[in-house]
């Protein structure tokens, strides 16, 4: 490696890169540690997602959404009307 100043080899990430020997973050350390007593029981690539609850219709959800913007323009023009000038 070149001749480099204290601050140009520390940031160095090239230098970093090829380091021989890289050290596993904590969190993988941990896990291992764990996993070596109590290994965790094997998991489906994709799980079962479970019985899917009733399909509502587009248009319920459709008429619920309008209904409620009905609503709301009513109770404003009702406040509206209501206000005194």
């Amino acid at each position: 490696m070149p001749e480099q100043d204290d601050a140009e080899r520390e940031f160095d990430i090239r230098w970093a890169d090829d380091a021989e020997h890289k050290e596993p973050s904590a969190r993988a350390r941990m896990l291992a540690a764990r996993w070596k007593e109590n290994p965790p029981a094997p998991q489906p690539f994709r799980a079962d997602p479970g019985p899917a609850g009733p399909r509502r219709s587009s248009w319920v959800s459709t008429t619920v959404v309008l209904g409620c913007v009905a609503a709301i323009i009513l109770v404003l023009g009702y406040a509206q009307f209501r206000a005194p000038y």
